[in-house]
């Protein structure tokens, strides 16, 4: 007799995207020189289409194709990188991947109807949002199974954040936080941890419920730290920084990956104590105080841990679906190297403490990196 061996499915598809701000030397304040890059990069760089606006003229924001791989992300994200980098370079600038930009100044708004509501609708909150993040799609059967994967995500929010904080500074100056970002992004319209969500109708019912309060223009408009994606079949996490290399940018995807494999088999634990709203607020405030550098919230026992361990039990969480993918050694050492040099906010501030020009190298040195481990190249 022959025994059938289990079928072994595909990994989850993913897509990127990360948000650039473009910097002046010395002041590191935002230059609003985005049309003219993303005009020069679209055409004179194969595949530069998925670059396009962002809120502020000072913005780039990069979306990736559908990605199967780290292989793939590392090409595609490093494509990038290198490009927007030479790009700024010959007009005297840098690009930089940073949650906040260090410089004071002030970044006027892209064109376009859309936008000019959002800054009507914002008041006095608009100078404040020069923020720039990384949001991470991943593949889901339905939106039902999406609704299924926000309910268990939603107490593990809080220690993605505090591996991925990245945004220490604002105004020119160290805000104490470790992602000024987040606390800049609490005070729209929707914000923080998505509520917990009965099934894909509820999602639906409510969300449009929202519509039309605020700076909720359109379905789109929805600042949760995760949503169901409108335009793809996705669940799109927003909790992230945007990351200083793109090593870490692709590794916080595989991750995120991992996770909603997980999340979907029923295979992510969490205590009840750990999902009701108020401690999951706190929880995502003291991660974006502290980062790695204090206690977070156990998810699986709603108990307060040393960072280290609650960062450990993430890792235990999604190591099936690393194992899966064949990405466990590689998440495993990009978080092993936040845990010994600190995440994206320790490591400014430590280049801070140096004084500017230490910073700017910092973000130079780590914006167009090569990833250490060398991407075999895809087939086209």
């Amino acid at each position: 007799m022959t025994l059938e061996q289990p079928v072994r499915r595909a990994p989850r598809t993913f897509g990127i995207e990360e948000e650039v701000i473009l910097l002046e030397p010395g002041s590191l304040v935002p230059v609003d020189v985005a049309d003219e890059v993303i005009a020069e990069l679209v055409e004179l760089e194969s595949g530069m289409h998925w670059i396009t606006h962002e809120f502020l003229r000072a913005q780039i924001e990069f979306s990736s194709p559908v990605l199967a791989d780290a292989d793939a992300a590392d090409r595609v994200v490093g494509e990038f990188r290198r490009a927007v980098a030479g790009a700024v370079a010959r007009r005297g600038l840098i690009a930089a991947s940073t949650g906040t930009a260090f410089g004071a100044g002030r970044s006027a708004t892209a064109a376009g109807e859309r936008y000019a509501r959002f800054v009507q609708e914002l008041g006095a909150i608009h100078p404040d949002h020069r923020i720039q993040g990384l949001h991470v799609h991943v593949a889901v059967a339905s939106r039902e199974e999406g609704v299924k994967v926000m309910r268990a995500l939603r107490p593990w929010l809080a220690p993605l954040l505090a591996l991925t904080a990245n945004s220490p500074c604002f105004g020119a100056a160290d805000t104490g936080f470790a992602s000024w970002r987040t606390i800049v992004g609490r005070r729209f319209t929707t914000a923080s941890v998505p509520p917990e969500f009965a099934d894909a109708a509820d999602y639906e019912r409510r969300v449009r419920a929202l519509i039309g309060l605020g700076a909720t223009l359109d379905a789109s408009s929805v600042f949760w730290m995760m949503r169901l994606a409108e335009r793809y079949p996705t669940v799109e996490l927003r909790v992230f920084d945007a990351q200083l290399s793109a090593e870490e940018s692709v590794g916080v995807a595989l991750l995120t990956r991992a996770l909603v494999e997980s999340a979907a088999a029923g295979d992510l634990p969490h205590a009840d104590a750990a999902a009701h709203a108020e401690h999951l607020d706190a929880a995502v405030w003291h991660a974006a105080r502290h980062g790695l550098d204090d206690v977070l919230v156990d998810p699986v026992t709603a108990s307060i841990a040393p960072a280290r361990h609650v960062i450990g039990r993430l890792l235990e969480a999604a190591g099936p679906a690393l194992d899966a993918a064949g990405d466990r050694e590689r998440v495993e050492a990009l978080i092993e190297r936040l845990r010994t040099e600190g995440n994206g906010a320790a490591r400014q501030r430590a280049a801070l403490a140096e004084g500017v020009p230490a910073l700017e190298r910092l973000l130079r040195s780590t914006f167009a990196a090569a990833p250490s481990t060398p991407a075999t190249p895809l087939v086209e």
